[in-house]
């Protein structure tokens, strides 16, 4: 079966800092028309970083539309000038939030975080062989942060406590506990 929608007609309703928002009209399959929103987003980027202690970094945040705090490893969105560089997002963010660098980026994913009602692609990076950076970039002026390291039994015992709860950080952890800690 050929599942692909035709686009018949597509509008902005909505022009934001972080995302668009338009209305699609599409053809389906069986000819019959529908409607999508979908949010539009430059992308994004996350990073899982594992101390010389063998602890995971973490940031704890308010999150508006969950209405609560949350444990999250680093992460932020691409500029419109990076987006041919996600890792140049990688390194910014790094420094923006937790104030390190790292010797090595390596990419475990690529994956869109809800491809149902959005197009935000998001890139996981290890970051390795982690120092203290010697410039440190200024955080976003609607962000406020604290900055956490847990071993992986504290990070699973915060994920069933409901603290660590967005699949970014979920993916890290397990990513943490099945490919690294089994080397």
């Amino acid at each position: 079966m050929n599942f692909e929608e035709k686009l018949l007609d597509s509008k902005r309703i909505y022009t934001g800092k972080i995302i668009n928002v338009e209305e699609e009209t599409v053809q389906l399959p069986d000819g019959k028309n529908a409607k999508r929103e979908i949010v539009r987003h430059h992308g994004a980027v996350a990073l899982l970083c594992i101390t010389a202690d063998d602890k995971m970094i973490f940031v704890k945040q308010w999150r508006e539309p969950l209405r609560k705090t949350t444990l999250e490893i680093p992460a932020g969105k691409i500029e419109p000038a990076e987006e041919q560089s996600p890792q140049e997002t990688a390194k910014r963010e790094l420094n923006e939030e937790v104030r390190l660098r790292a010797e090595k980026l390596e990419q475990i994913a690529v994956f869109y975080t809800s491809p149902g009602f959005a197009d935000e692609k998001m890139f996981l990076y290890h970051a390795q062989g982690l120092s203290p950076v010697a410039q440190a970039l200024p955080q976003d002026d609607d962000e406020f942060l604290n900055v956490y390291e847990l071993t992986l039994a504290e990070a699973q015992e915060q994920i069933k406590a409901g603290l660590i709860c967005d699949s970014k950080t979920i993916m890290a952890v397990w990513y943490w506990m099945l490919k690294l800690r089994s080397v």
